[in-house]
């Protein structure tokens, strides 16, 4: 009887694990074929490659398709391969694919950010914080940014003399963590001299995939309704951002101090109680938006901080720091890139906000940078409700979430020629019409574009015109021209073993 009982049950659980397997065979589309309960995801459950490398791995796999079918565990995937789909997906059909579905049953207060969030609470959130990255705000920012950038620069003079080898992946992590928590938050951490401040602790943390975060991770995806209640983000985290929150909004009397950074604009919205704004999706009998109201609490405050923090610290630490690297084995590039640094501060005087924005080739060989390693690999979208993609056979039903490999696009050769090779002459603008459009998505495209952009390529260039001025980086013993991704990362990408890289004073 025993025997028997165990016999069903795993018959149960088994068709449970494989009931959607057959739903792109009977849509005519290809598909990469799935394991039961893993979907195509096992290796990646068990950190043997990482998202953004599995996505590229199907994307190389199907070469004529313009989509490809998967399966995170059960949950139906579509892997998009061609610009024009991906192009409605987050611009012309916006409306079909707002959401990207990524916070489970609303059970986790951290990931109700502006990132993660969806729906009326995403819009409202986004038309409330984009106050916080306008030019002016950037300007008033640039001299606290400046400082940070001459503290790296101290470090940096430091390892020089020495000769010293640096793992400029860390390096720019506690660069950019500096920067954000001076620029957003009023806060000093120092993390460049001091790797134990509470910012510098929190922000390994969060990208410190451990045993307990992955076990998690796999449980939500393969049995989603039973571990409704699990959270992505560990206790320690929440517990560290909520501690940092309250005490900076303690400093501040829990009123705005007239800096108009981050922190006053959330102490401005925490003081409304409430916010009001338009309807993504409900309209009235007009058709105009319905009104919508968002009741604030501490925790969702709380969380619009950790996402700032999060995402404004770790993706433009990866992507100075493997820039860095190009520009270490490409010489020519780099005196190309430093001539055009000397000749703006030489009439500048100093390095400031203007002298930043005339740098236009650095700019290029930023975003060459971003092409080649998107620090996050891949774009996540979910269908709110049925969908046809125009000029196709193919329909998708509400839930089906959608996959843009970025990585993959931005290295395939069908839109940049020789795709492995730096070449920042691409970004030229001259040549701006040979970029096809949507094949070049770092910061994503439509109403769900990187709020923080222009914040981050700020900060990025003031990072590489400051260390680019007085030294030139070079391959050191332990440096690699072919980088390996770390397979255990789960959304900004990393590099295995670090950057290591010399830096070289040029007054020598």
């Amino acid at each position: 009887m025993i025997v028997l009982l165990i016999v069903v049950i795993c018959i149960l659980l088994y068709v449970k694990g494989t009931k959607n397997f057959k739903y792109w065979e009977k849509k005519g589309i290809k598909y990469c074929k799935p394991v039961p309960f893993f979907g195509n995801s096992l290796r990646k459950y068990f950190q043997k490659i990482s998202p953004t490398d599995q996505l590229a791995e199907i994307y190389r796999n199907y070469p004529g398709e313009k989509c490809v079918g998967c399966f995170d565990s059960n949950h139906r995937a579509l892997v998009l391969r061609d610009p024009e789909l991906i192009k409605h997906v987050l611009v012309a059909d916006f409306i079909h694919f707002y959401p990207k579905g990524m916070n489970m049953h609303q059970t986790e207060p951290l990931m109700n950010n502006l990132f993660s969030a969806d729906g009326d609470l995403w819009k409202v959130l986004r038309q409330k914080l984009s106050v916080a990255f306008t030019t002016g705000k950037l300007k008033a920012m640039f001299p606290i940014l400046l400082e940070q950038a001459e503290r790296l620069e101290k470090i940096v003079c430091d390892a020089s003399e020495k000769c010293l080898e640096v793992n400029v992946r860390d390096l720019m992590a506690c660069f950019t963590t500096d920067a954000i928590a001076a620029c957003g938050f009023g806060v000093d951490t120092n993390s460049l001299n001091d790797e134990s401040s509470a910012f510098r602790k929190l922000g390994k943390r969060i990208f410190d995939i451990k045993l307990r975060d992955n076990v998690v991770f796999m449980s939500k995806f393969i049995a989603t309704d039973t571990f409704q209640n699990l959270k992505f983000f560990a206790p320690e985290v929440e517990t560290a951002i909520t501690e940092i929150v309250k005490s900076i909004f303690e400093a501040r009397n829990n009123k705005p101090i007239g800096r108009k950074d981050f922190v006053d604009i959330l102490l401005e919205l925490q003081n409304q109680k409430t916010l009001i704004g338009e309807s993504l999706t409900r309209k009235d009998k007009n058709g105009d938006p319905e009104k919508c109201e968002i009741v604030l609490d501490e925790m969702l405050l709380t969380a619009q901080a950790f996402i700032l923090f999060g995402a404004g610290y770790e993706t433009s630490a990866a992507t100075i720091s493997f820039t860095l690297n190009q520009l270490a084995y490409n010489p020519e590039i780099q005196v190309k890139c430093q001539e055009e640094i000397d000749n703006v501060l030489q009439k500048h005087g100093k390095l400031c906000y203007e002298a930043i924005m005339e740098m236009k080739y650095l700019e290029m060989v930023f975003k060459e940078g971003l092409r080649m390693y998107p620090p996050i690999g891949f774009l996540i979208r979910q269908c709110a409700k049925k969908y046809t993609f125009p000029e196709t056979n193919l329909t998708i039903d509400k839930g089906i979430a959608v996959l843009i490999p970025l990585q993959a696009m931005q290295n395939d050769e069908k839109y940049f020629k020789e795709p492995l090779k730096f070449m920042p002459e691409r970004f030229d603008p001259k040549n701006a019409d040979e970029i096809k459009k949507y094949s070049f998505l770092p910061f994503g495209a439509g109403p769900r574009a990187c709020i923080g952009m222009r914040f981050g390529i700020l900060e990025s260039l003031t990072g590489l015109a400051t260390i680019l001025s007085k030294y030139s980086v070079v391959p050191s013993t332990n440096s690699r021209r072919n980088l390996i991704t770390d397979p255990t990362i789960a959304l900004v990408q990393n590099i295995k073993g670090g950057i290591p890289l010399k830096f070289v004073s040029r007054t020598n």
